[in-house]
């Protein structure tokens, strides 16, 4: 095919979506993904540069599972040096040195953490040794890692470093990198980016059921959330992406699965960044496994917590307990303690963990497995976020062996997401970009970290609507114009998509969004074309939601905690 033929939006809105359901509908696919968390989203990138034709569908939103709610951190995991399970560190490492320099540079940011010591000369020399390895592993093919390497702090320099620790916390520590990333925005990015590469990729599609011929999947059964509308989705082989939903879905097929995922809860606090001086985040080990402080923007992230989750997957929900439990684990370093009055939001993600002998969730697995559990269906599950890439490759690696004829290798170690080419040279002129829209610097720099080169689009809107500059009421962080650019650009078909994920809004903003609500279910309106009623459905279920998760954030237990957070109907 002659390039002039091809044409290819960067674009995934209302009309994207729905040209991709009219392929799902009437044209068999090379793959089918179900999923649309990272690995899912990876996935579909992987095949379609591939050359497949490729769809996916995701019950919800994308991302709005495990893949929005983790830690925020692309890393290669310290406490895995521990359990001596070098080949996953190193993996992580390359993958995040990948997505810092290559990938995702606008998205993906270093960020400096303490490892703290508490014991005499025996203790440095251990951490030190491991703090090494954790550099070296991170250099690949002469490839230097994208961060600093790791530094000793005297117990002088750690007070100098974090002037709110406890003066008898610690006796130093070593300082290291990491990385991190918005999670959510990565995701959309990531479903959007394969969309450009030729996915037909549609969000709030559920499946229903699998198509068999004799024993083989050839497809499946699925539903337009949006419309009410069932069609069936043919495909020569079907990926099943989905998480800690990996049992159920398995069960429509009828398989018994030849292992179990099963949820960990972990649950986050945001607190303000005033509320404890530091230049560094920390790692705190806890008796279970390890707790974070991470620096997010004008915040703090802290957490996490590691329980076991049989209840509804998806909204889990923060009990008391949880957010005690991170308090107090964090207030025994601190000078000034923090209390429930500074939380500012709070959110709970499951981990989706190979179930194994352990009965502890902390010592399952986080090595991800890849299996043709039936003829047609492949099924990833396990890993960790870091390592997404790797997972949708070995996933699409699987699928395409069961296909005839001879198709590419993977390339996404070379595929930059949208956004990325030319993110650096248009770092360097933020300034000149500020004065000619008469934007403030920090602004500029606010959405260059967001959306990289596609600011310019963003630009634009407020070039032809210059109200879309104005800052949303309650979320100073975040511009009218996001909200428009989500509905008609990033697939945002709801107003929860907008103030939870591709904006931080629910957790970052004191009253978690509920003044934003209104003016934000108005932008989207404009742009997917809702009536008033639209829009006050839309809010009216915002502001359920927020009083439905402050409420369940009350309970002491989980089950007490659940049956308060299902008060407030899904979209």
């Amino acid at each position: 095919m002659s390039r002039t033929t091809v044409t290819r939006s960067t674009k995934l809105g209302p009309e994207e979506r729905a040209a991709a359901l009219d392929v799902l509908s009437s044209k068999e696919l090379d793959v089918l993904v179900i999923g649309g968390g990272i690995v899912g989203a990876g996935a579909a990138l992987d095949a379609a540069t591939r050359g497949l034709r490729v769809g996916m569908v995701e019950a919800r939103d994308w991302a709005s599972g495990t893949s929005s709610r983790s830690s925020k951190l692309v890393h290669g995991g310290i406490r895995y040096l521990e359990q001596l399970d070098f080949r996953l560190v190193r993996e992580a490492l390359i993958e995040r040195g990948l997505l810092l320099q290559r990938i995702a540079p606008h998205l993906v940011k270093p960020v400096r953490f303490l490892y703290p010591l508490t014991k005499p000369v025996f203790e440095r020399l251990y951490v030190g040794a491991g703090m090494l390895l954790y550099d070296l592993f991170s250099y690949t093919g002469g490839r230097p890692p994208g961060v600093p390497h790791h530094r000793h702090l005297t117990k002088r320099q750690l007070q100098r470093a974090i002037p709110s620790l406890r003066h008898d916390a610690f006796r130093g520590g070593l300082a290291y990198y990491d990385a991190q990333v918005d999670d959510a925005r990565y995701v959309a990015n990531l479903a959007r980016t394969a969309s450009f590469y030729g996915a037909h990729v549609a969000s709030r599609v559920r499946v229903e059921g699998f198509l068999k011929v004799g024993e083989r999947v050839v497809g499946v059964t699925a539903k337009d959330r949006e419309t009410g509308e069932t069609f069936e989705i043919r495909a020569r082989q079907v990926v099943n992406a989905t998480g800690v939903w990996t049992d159920d879905t398995q069960a429509m097929v009828g398989e018994r699965g030849q292992f179990k995922v099963r949820a960990s809860k972990g649950v986050h606090l945001v607190v303000p960044r005033d509320r404890f001086q530091s230049k560094l985040g920390v790692l705190l080990r806890t008796e279970k496994s390890v707790l974070f402080v991470i620096p997010w923007g004008r915040h703090w992230l802290i957490g996490t917590t590691d329980t076991d989750w049989n209840l509804d997957k998806a909204h889990p929900a923060a009990t008391a307990a949880d957010i005690d439990y991170l308090l107090e684990h964090v207030n025994r370093i601190l000078t000034v303690p923090l209390t429930r009055d500074d939380v500012e939001g709070v959110f709970a993600g499951l981990r989706p963990l190979l179930a194994g002998e352990s009965e502890e969730t902390s010592k399952l697995s986080r090595e991800h497995i890849v299996a043709h559990s039936v003829p047609g269906l492949v099924v990833v599950a396990g890993g960790k976020w870091t390592t997404y890439r790797i997972m949708a490759k070995d996933a699409i690696d699987e699928a395409v062996a069961a296909l005839d004829g001879k198709y590419s290798e993977s390339i996404t170690e070379d595929v930059a997401l949208l956004g990325a080419e030319g993110y650096r040279a248009a770092w360097n002129k933020r300034s000149k970009l500020a004065r000619a829209f008469g934007v403030h610097r920090v602004r500029i720099e606010h959405l260059l970290n967001r959306y990289g080169v596609m600011t310019d689009e963003l630009l634009d809107l407020i070039r032809e609507r210059p109200e879309l500059q104005e800052p949303l009421p309650g979320a100073d962080d975040y511009l009218a114009a996001e909200v428009v650019y989500a509905a008609s650009h990033e697939g945002a078909l709801h107003l929860d998509d907008v103030l939870a994920r591709r904006t931080r809004i629910s957790i970052e903003a004191w009253d978690r969004g509920v003044s934003a609500a209104p003016v934000a279910a108005a932008l989207m309106g404009e742009t997917l074309g809702w009536d008033q009623d639209r829009i006050d459905s839309e809010v009216e279920h915002y502001l359920r939601r927020v009083d439905a998760e402050r409420a369940s954030q009350l309970q002491p237990d989980d089950a007490s905690a659940d049956r308060v957070r299902l008060e407030a109907p899904e979209v």
